[in-house]
Formats: C-alpha cells, sequence, structure tokens
C-alpha cells in the first residue's frame, strides 16, 4: 500500500511540475529617512506603517498601468515585508514572467517614493528608492523533480496514515488456523511399570 501510494504521490507532483507555469520572483527596497529634525525613531515607525499599506497605497497612486497589469493582479502578486529594525521595507513581486515581476516590484516601489513626497511635510520622513529589482534569471517555483519529490514523500505519508487508521483485527475475527506445537511428553513413549 506505501509503495503505490509513494508512487501515486510522485506521479502527481511530476504532472504539477510539469503542468504548472514557471513563477518569477523580483524585490525591490525603500527605504525610509527622517527629515530635518525628525526623530530617527520615527522614520522605524513609520517603515512599518509604509509597509502594511504599500499594496494600496501603489494601486491607489496607478503603479498597476506603471507596471502594465490588472490592479488585482498586482494586489494579489506583490507582497511586503518591513525589517524589524531597520526602516527598510521588500517589496517581492511574483509573476509568470521575469520582466513583468521585475517592473511590478519596481512600480510598487515608485509608487511609494512618490506618495511618500507628497506627505513629507506632514510625517516627517521621506521614502527612498534604496535598491531596485533585478531581473530574476531562474524561476523561483519548484521544478518538476523536486515537485515529484514533494509528491512522493506526500503519497508515503499518507499511505503510512492510511495503514496506521484502518480497522484492526479483534478477537472476534477469530486467529488463523495454525496447529499448536506438540509438547514432549505426548510424544514420549510411556515406561510400563514392572
Amino acid at each position: 500500500m506505501v509503495p503505490g501510494a509513494v508512487a501515486l504521490g510522485a506521479l502527481s507532483g511530476l504532472m504539477y511540475g510539469v503542468v504548472k507555469a514557471p513563477q518569477y520572483a523580483a524585490t525591490s527596497y525603500v527605504i525610509i529617512v527622517p527629515a530635518d529634525r525628525t526623530d530617527p525613531g520615527t522614520a522605524l515607525g513609520y517603515a512599518q506603517a509604509y509597509g502594511r499599506v504599500a499594496i494600496d497605497v501603489a494601486v491607489r497612486a496607478d503603479a498597476a498601468k506603471d507596471a502594465g497589469v490588472a490592479p488585482d493582479l498586482l494586489r494579489s502578486n506583490v507582497q511586503a515585508a518591513t525589517s524589524p529594525d531597520a526602516p527598510m521595507i521588500s517589496l517581492t513581486a511574483q509573476a509568470a514572467s521575469p520582466e513583468s515581476a521585475t517592473a511590478m516590484a519596481d512600480s510598487v516601489a515608485q509608487a511609494l517614493v512618490r506618495t511618500s513626497t507628497d506627505t513629507q511635510a506632514k510625517t516627517g520622513v521621506k521614502v527612498l528608492s534604496f535598491s531596485s529589482a533585478t531581473e530574476p534569471s531562474a524561476p523561483s517555483s519548484p521544478s518538476a523533480g523536486v515537485a515529484a519529490l514533494v509528491g512522493g514523500c506526500a503519497g508515503g505519508l499518507l499511505g503510512g496514515l492510511t495503514l496506521l487508521v484502518r480497522p484492526r483485527r479483534t478477537e472476534e475475527d477469530g486467529y488463523a488456523a495454525v496447529p499448536a506445537p506438540a509438547s514432549a511428553s505426548a510424544t514420549a513413549p510411556q515406561k510400563e511399570p514392572v
């Protein structure tokens, strides 16, 4: 049962790896710097705030149009992550092509820079582009071989779990009919009394 489940899982994983289009990821970075006479700790607080609203700000600032994609696609394929100890935000975009992933990450970063320029007088911080996204040379999605290995492991796990949860044999089912071994007293010749 387990070998069959492993084979089925590996075959399923291989099929998924072959059929699924590769995904590429590109990351752009922005940094939040304090303006004149602003406490440096304020920049870290605003980095956390900008990180939470980065995608919404970018959609409102026409980043999707700049990247040449639909706003819903930009919203679902770009993730923002804020560093806990530095006022920096990483913007990672995933797409079916390296060019599209790079364009989405850079357009969101530029939208944040433009938006912060408009609000700099109120916030006391500004967002600067720290690093533009570089075009990925290899997909970030797993290859067909890795998908087959993961599928095989999942199949083995499910096959093993199936063996654990199947019904057990009870006493009512009976035991296999196997003759008991002969005892030494039953087979030894008896001495007759004299």
